[in-house]
Parts: structure tokens; C-alpha cells; sequence
């Protein structure tokens, strides 16, 4: 004789008809937010305009150009903290964030693709297209890019600290997220 329990398909056939329980949702990174954050680490604000490193008239957290495309000028009026935040998140989501997925468009992680456009931000899309970095993330030969970044810490000739901290910052995030 068996020693089959009845209830065991009752509670079965009940727990089957009730809802699953739902996962809690994952927050994932967003590679706005991260590049964001290492631009206002790396450039700093300054509300009035001014020549960064690499004598091009700036404003904000680095920005060169506005909205409409026109270039900063050293004759420019004073900006708004809120402004220039405004500024620094349009230019990521309208401008380096497109030029970075198309230029490197298999990069998945929150924290490559931050780098990337944190690279983007800082130097520009056309030194990334012209790069043995774009190279070798497109090869997905991650274990040299961090070599290849660590390449762009010059100005003008000079070995720039606050280059060679900002290339550091962006591999720490690669590898971590």
C-alpha cells in the first residue's frame, strides 16, 4: 500500500493557481548618469567662460558648444549651475551618447559605455573614430583597452595629472560595472 498524501495535489493544484510572486525589479546602471558624474569629477564647473587646457573656449562642465551648435565664446554671459547641468545632459544624450553607439556599437555594461562617452566628451568623436581604442573595442579585446586609454593623457604635448586621473577613473568604471 502506498503512503500517498491527497493533500500533497490539493496544495499543488493551489499553489499552481495562484499569481508567482513578481521579481523586484533590478535597478541597472544608467551610462548617462555615470558619464555625467565622471565629467563633473574630471571638468569641474566654471558658469562663466573660459580656455580649457587645450585653448578652446569652454563653459559649464566642459561644454564647447550649446544646444543650436553654436561655439562657445569667451565673450559669452555667465550660466546657471542648473544650466549648465542642463547643458552637460543634452550634450551626453544628443550628441556623444549617438556618437559612441555608432562608432562602437556592440559595447554592452553601463560602465564601458560611460567610459566611452566620457572619452567622447573629452576628446571628441573623431579622435575615437580614427583610434586603436575604437579598434579594439569593436574586436572585443577588452584586456587592451585599458592600455589604449591610458595613450590619451596628453595636451598640447604635456602629460596632463588631471588626464591621466580621468583615463584611471574611466578603466575602474569599465571593469567594475
Amino acid at each position: 500500500m502506498s503512503r500517498f498524501d491527497s493533500g500533497l495535489v490539493a496544495r499543488a493544484l493551489a499553489a499552481l493557481a495562484r499569481p508567482a510572486a513578481k521579481p523586484e525589479p533590478v535597478e541597472l546602471p544608467d551610462p548617462v548618469a555615470l558619464a555625467a558624474a565622471l565629467c563633473r569629477r574630471f571638468e569641474g564647473l566654471r558658469l562663466a567662460p573660459y580656455l580649457c587646457p587645450a585653448g578652446v573656449p569652454t563653459i559649464g562642465y566642459g561644454s564647447t558648444r550649446y544646444e543650436n551648435g553654436q561655439a562657445v565664446r569667451l565673450s559669452d554671459p555667465p550660466i546657471t549651475r542648473e544650466r549648465a547641468e542642463a547643458l552637460l545632459q543634452w550634450q551626453l544624450r544628443a550628441v556623444v551618447l549617438p556618437a559612441v553607439l555608432r562608432l562602437c556599437p556592440g559595447v554592452q555594461g553601463a560602465g564601458r559605455l560611460a567610459a566611452l562617452m566620457d572619452f567622447v566628451f573629452n576628446l571628441g568623436a573623431g579622435r575615437l573614430a580614427a583610434s586603436t581604442l575604437r579598434r579594439r573595442v569593436n574586436a572585443g579585446e577588452w584586456d587592451l583597452v585599458p592600455a589604449e586609454l591610458r595613450k590619451w593623457v596628453y595636451s598640447q604635448g604635456r602629460k596632463l595629472g588631471g588626464l591621466v586621473a580621468r583615463r584611471e577613473a574611466a578603466i575602474a568604471l569599465m571593469e567594475g560595472v
